[in-house]
């Protein structure tokens, strides 16, 4: 199984990139504008549209808003096991965002950790405005 382990430090507050992260449904709008294009919730699962074109459901396994963290899978697209988990830490005046995935098949590694790099930089581009 491939892992993914990346980071980014963003200079904005975690309680205000958290609040946008445990807001499922705001993807699009609050979170990764331009890399989202839509996103919409259906019981606990966002149904989220790329803006390749692409559209994933996602399931959230979790919400932890003690530790800033949230987990959840995806469902369609390209992968046979997708199990994602977004952590927002306080680093001196900003924040530290990491996302880990876990996935399968292996060769899939590449391409969504593209569109993970694609992911974190626009959640950037949404923070630092």
């Amino acid at each position: 199984m491939a892992t993914l382990h990346k980071d980014i430090f963003i200079e904005a507050s975690p309680d205000g990139i958290w609040d946008a992260v445990r807001d499922i449904g705001a993807l699009h709008t609050r979170l990764v504008p331009g890399f989202v294009r839509d996103t919409h919730v259906e019981g606990r699962t966002r149904v989220v549209t790329f803006a390749n074109g692409a559209v994933v459901r996602e399931p959230i396994v979790s919400v932890d808003d003690e530790r800033r963290r949230m987990a959840w899978t995806a469902e369609g697209g390209t992968t046979t096991h997708y199990n994602a988990v977004l952590e927002v830490r306080r680093e001196g005046a900003g924040s530290r965002v990491v996302w880990t995935i876990d996935l399968l098949p292996d060769d899939r590694a590449a391409p969504v950790g593209a569109m993970q790099d694609l992911g974190l930089a626009a959640m950037k581009r949404a923070f630092e405005k």
